[in-house]
């Protein structure tokens, strides 16, 4: 049996062959700061070689989360920092999505509340994804004036196909549990309060299988399926930064603080 562990705002629990992450900023919205994207990039760092696991569950406690925490300092420092260094800090994100994208164990999301801009990003990084009826998803960095950054673009588009990954990309509105089920965004629909049940279910699925074909047909999907992810995402984070330069990004955020309809001029 492997032994529990935290890491900042992470905890990380075993039962059987089930390991269970859950973030926990002790607040309402369980934003993604800084320090607990690097806890979540480390947690599945140390899972990889865990070799006791064959299923994680990542959840949120009491929401899954609502996506990167603008307010974090950390977060605001890299709007100030140099531009080479700028380049080096905006890789944590999506080098955390390919972390829990490369382990070899199963890996299943349980969704309560919502599931927001980067906590999106970081879900469909993950094999299957459960949710209560009540959650939503949403990717709001279009309609801010960013790019959709932290590589989840290619990811979104496996999921999903064209159509309903421009949707969902370029509009920013919410999809609520059922059409997410409906598109293939999320694997299972419960009852509120009841995703992490179910992802235990899924979980004790995967448990149940001998671990070594198990993990090398669900290694030969992966790869199969994000060979070319790669060489698609690789300038997203040099798109966010020209974005973040844009008028219209600025003009974006004023809008929404200001709760009027913001005016686009393309510069």
């Amino acid at each position: 049996m492997s032994t529990p562990f935290e890491i900042g705002p992470v905890s990380v629990t075993f039962e059987d062959r089930v390991a269970t992450v859950t973030l926990r900023r002790g607040d309402r919205i369980n934003a993604l700061s800084v320090k607990a994207i690097e806890a979540l990039r480390e947690a599945a760092l140390r899972l990889r070689d865990d070799f006791h696991t064959s299923a994680v569950i990542l959840t949120g406690d009491p929401v899954f989360s609502s996506g990167a925490d603008l307010s974090d300092p950390d977060h605001q420092a890299r709007r100030t920092a140099p531009l080479l260094e700028k380049r080096e800090l905006l890789r944590l994100a999506p080098t955390t999505c390919a972390a829990w994208e490369n382990l070899d164990q199963v890996t299943i999301v349980a969704i309560e509340g919502f599931c927001l801009g980067g906590a999106l990003a970081l879900a469909v990084s993950c094999d299957f994804r459960i949710a209560g009826r009540g959650a939503h998803m949403r990717l709001p960095e279009i309609p801010l004036g960013w790019n959709l950054n932290w590589n989840a673009a290619p990811r979104i588009l496996n999921l999903l196909g064209p159509s309903r990954a421009k949707q969902l990309i370029l509009f920013g509105e919410r999809v609520h549990a059922p059409q997410a089920l409906e598109w293939g965004l999320i694997d299972d629909m419960t009852e509120d309060g009841q995703a992490l049940d179910a992802a235990m279910r899924w979980a004790r699925k995967a448990a149940a299988l001998p671990p070594i074909g198990m993990r090398m047909a669900k290694r030969t999907i992966t790869e199969q399926a994000t060979a070319l992810n790669r060489l698609t995402a690789h300038m997203d984070n040099d798109q966010y930064i020209l974005a973040s330069m844009t008028e219209d990004n600025e003009e974006a955020i004023n809008a929404f603080l200001e709760k009027r309809p913001p005016v686009f001029r393309g510069c």
